[in-house]
């Protein structure tokens, strides 16, 4: 395994469980924990954050250029994830909206795989 592979190995799964544990956290009122839930998940972000750069430095690859396009991919991708979680809130934690929340859901999942060709384009 290359050490570029291995350090981004490495540090995407310590801000990956950083932001994952850290938005239990802030989500799960029997926790009790939403102060350091949100500061455990901006943690992970930030680790998230640290993999890009370094990530590109050892690709020798020149620094993130953000333009109109790049971000509305961003803006894109967003909103399909909102979209699904917001589904499975509604399925797993608010009482009787099962159907409806698998249908939300469904609409995210859809809007997460238009990104493929949004982003690789058709060929």
């Amino acid at each position: 395994m290359k050490k570029q592979n291995f350090v981004s190995l490495l540090l995407g799964v310590i801000g990956g469980v950083l932001f994952g544990l850290g938005m239990c956290m802030c989500l799960l009122e029997e926790w009790n924990a939403f102060r350091p839930g949100l500061i455990l998940g901006c943690a992970g972000l930030l680790v998230l954050l640290i993999l890009l750069i370094v990530h590109r430095k050892m690709a020798g690859k020149p620094a993130v250029v953000i333009n109109g396009k790049i971000l509305g991919k961003v803006l894109f991708a967003a909103l399909g994830a909102l979209t699904l979680g917001v589904g499975m809130c509604m399925v797993m934690v608010w009482e009787g909206l099962l159907v409806p929340g698998v249908l939300v859901g469904l609409v995210g999942i859809l809007l997460l795989l238009c990104l493929i060709p949004l982003c690789k384009g058709l060929h």
